[in-house]
């Protein structure tokens, strides 16, 4: 197989940045060595179907990586961070150069003491930055490259220096083990709610805390109200109403590794599907609102958007949402989550824009990556379907 720099678009040089997010935060690390989005509902949402052009945002690329299980003409990666673009490239590397058993020990999915030697053989196919990026970080390469961001770290201070103060290994390892939606209800109400439990995760998953040493400052800039009682109550709906022993996110934030449950990336039957179209893939490494000005109307099928409108004002979020609906042709639908500040389209775009509101409440229903308040799908109104100026809908 070729080289990823062979086949697929080379990154281009940082841009002058023109998003607001770009100019508030600190885009020189890794800040997600995972994707910390449930692949299965975002997949559900976006019904990509072969020949749709997709557009997603890069965070660590599992998801963008997923997309490709379905076979589009083409992916197209945008993402701020060179860092995390250099998360997607190892991915990328590690499918083409290696078979699902060391793309999972790689990942720190699964133990592996080989993973500087299956680095090794991905190395190659790596662009000159990032390779400079990951040999940077030979213990992070060690312990597993998923575990290799700030988010992570953050999980990793949690799981190891916060929780045995709170729930002994046993306690984790029964609620890991999952059971009937019944039997999740009585064993959180019985052992895992104690008082222990509430302070603790009200403390650590503070805005003050989550700030320092989760997520940068600047992306609570937009958030209202009590950031931890939020997620309290989606970590709840998780541990009770969806089974802990299905839950990717769950078993890694709790035991730093995937036990009984992988993401749709790194599952068995979709490493082939994933592998046989990487040459669908490119990326960039620019402003998604620059890189939107550039592209044809009508260019994409399908946007795979994260969360990144809530890192901006209302007023740019709207106007991010023109450019989106421009560059997707008719019934092309977007994916994005809300973690803490509300995002949804406004009322003035309802012409060319529809909100998919079953089935976005349907899917987050069935969020494994609990702690966003919100999944919002929408899809793109035809031209010939919106009302035309002057005329009454």
């Amino acid at each position: 197989m070729s080289t990823p720099a062979d086949v697929l678009a080379a990154p281009a040089e940082p841009a002058t940045p023109r998003s607001e997010a770009a100019g508030r935060a600190d885009f020189s690390r890794i800040r997600y060595a995972q994707c910390w989005e449930d692949a299965d509902i975002l997949l559900e949402a976006l019904d990509v179907k072969p020949g749709d052009v997709c557009l997603s945002i890069g965070s660590a690329g599992d998801n963008a990586l997923s997309l490709l299980a379905r076979r589009p003409e083409r992916v197209v990666v945008v993402d701020l961070n060179p860092s995390q673009l250099a998360c997607l490239e190892l991915r990328v590397a590690a499918y083409a150069e290696l078979d699902h058993a060391g793309l999972l020990e790689l990942i720190g999915s699964r133990p592996s003491d080989r993973r500087p030697a299956l680095y090794a053989r991905c190395r190659r196919r790596l662009s000159a930055r990032a390779r400079g990026i990951w040999d940077a970080q030979p213990a992070e390469i060690a312990a597993g490259i998923g575990g290799a961001g700030k988010f992570e770290r953050y999980f990793a201070t949690f799981r190891e220096r916060v929780l045995p103060w709170v729930h002994p290994r046993r306690r984790i390892e029964r609620l890991l083990r999952g059971g009937t939606p019944d039997e999740c209800r009585a064993f959180y109400a019985d052992e895992w709610d104690t008082w222990r439990w509430q302070v603790m995760f009200r403390l650590f998953f503070s805005r003050f805390v989550m700030g320092r040493l989760g997520r940068d400052p600047s992306f609570f800039r937009y958030v209202e109200g009590h950031v931890a009682e939020r997620l309290l109550a989606r970590s709840r709906h998780a541990l009770t109403e969806l089974d802990p022993a299905g839950n990717p996110y769950m078993q890694w934030i709790l035991t730093g590794r995937h036990g009984t449950a992988l993401p749709f990336a790194l599952r068995a039957e979709n490493f082939e599907a994933i592998r046989d179209n990487l040459d669908r893939l490119e990326w960039r490494c620019e402003p998604l609102e620059g890189y939107l000005d550039t592209v044809d109307p009508g260019t994409f099928g399908a946007f795979n958007l994260s969360d990144i409108f809530e890192y901006i004002s209302a007023g740019n979020y709207h106007r991010l949402l023109g450019q989106l609906v421009r560059s997707g042709r008719g019934g092309a639908r977007l994916a994005y989550w809300n973690t803490l500040a509300e995002r949804r389209r406004p009322e003035s775009m309802a012409h060319c824009l529809r909100s998919l509101d079953a089935l976005s409440r349907s899917l987050h229903a069935r969020d494994k990556a609990f702690f966003y308040c919100a999944f919002v799908v929408e899809e793109i109104v035809p031209a010939g379907d919106r009302p035309q100026p002057g005329r009454t809908p």
